[in-house]
């Protein structure tokens, strides 16, 4: 599918470093590849291993240089979303259920718009933006500045957009499989797709709000011969959000590793099986 599918951001989305903190910098990710005999699905595995690849530069909010650091966030309901004062009180968790409005029914230009200029609003933009800015499309020129245009404060635009044009060069794409224009060579996908988990507003006023987005996403070359194959990640995204032009829009974002839990003991699925499922279920319009 391309950017102007109906899920609103293309096919896919991805990951990247910490954004606004580095160019390039490194940061950990985790390759899990068997070790063992052939066969042996489950066997010795290979440690975490720092990556200037496809992973930290893929997608979400590259926000480079201009380092804007969160610090000292209060949520702005109870302190840590705890009910009660006991030393055995557990944080009180969001419903899984969807709650509250209807997610939103206008865009700008391929991107949902309009959010709602509440809490709610907040977390269902920056849920949003996390997939919209996380996806291939990220890696073509054309369509990455549309997708920044869409989600960002206009006051950030233009530094960040040639940031991005000096960070996705020819030979970075190179590096990654691509081709120069950013496109999969012929017979391969590329896949960089988003999924957020969940969100929480650490931080908001009235027209700015500071949301987390805890995410897991796929990211590598999916299709016969491929040497980068799909691999999952997991991930926090911190989005700074500021309500300009009637509508919430990313100031700066950052990025941590994980909350990762255990692998389970599917059995990974074959390149075109990974290529099949990419190109044949869509993304969603994310809102509670």
């Amino acid at each position: 599918m391309s950017l102007g599918d109906e899920d609103g951001y293309g096919n896919d989305a991805g990951r990247s470093s910490d954004a606004y903190s580095t160019i390039g910098g490194t940061r950990q990710t985790r390759t899990r590849l068997p070790d063992g005999p052939a066969g042996d699905a489950y066997g010795p595995r290979r440690p975490a291993r720092n990556s200037r690849s496809l992973i930290t530069f893929a997608g979400v909010v590259i926000l480079l240089l201009g380092a804007i650091a969160f610090a000292n966030m209060g949520d702005d309901d109870s302190p840590s979303g705890k009910s009660g004062t006991g030393s055995g009180d557990k944080a009180a968790a969001a419903p899984t259920s969807a709650t509250g409005t209807k997610p939103v029914t206008t865009k700008n230009g391929t991107i949902p718009s309009g959010f709602a200029h509440n809490k709610q609003g907040a977390e269902s933009a920056a849920a949003n933006y996390a997939v919209a800015l996380g996806s291939a499309e990220m890696f073509v020129a054309s369509s990455r500045r549309a997708i920044v245009q869409a989600t960002h404060d206009p006051g950030v635009i233009e530094k960040l957009t040639a940031d991005l044009d000096t960070a996705y060069s020819p030979g970075f794409l190179k590096n990654v499989g691509l081709n120069e224009d950013g496109s999969a060579p012929t017979g391969l996908t590329f896949v960089s797709r988003t999924v957020p988990v969940g969100t929480k507003v650490v931080e908001q006023s009235a027209d700015s709000a500071t949301v987390e987005v805890w995410c897991t996403g796929l990211v590598g070359m999916a299709g016969e011969g491929s040497t980068k194959p799909v691999t999952e990640t997991w991930f926090t995204i911190s989005e700074r959000l500021k309500w300009v032009g009637n509508d919430w829009k990313i100031e700066s974002s950052s990025q941590t590793e994980g909350p990762t839990p255990v692998s389970g003991d599917n059995r990974a699925s074959s390149a075109d099986e990974i290529a099949g499922a990419v190109d044949g279920y869509g993304g969603f319009v994310y809102a509670r």
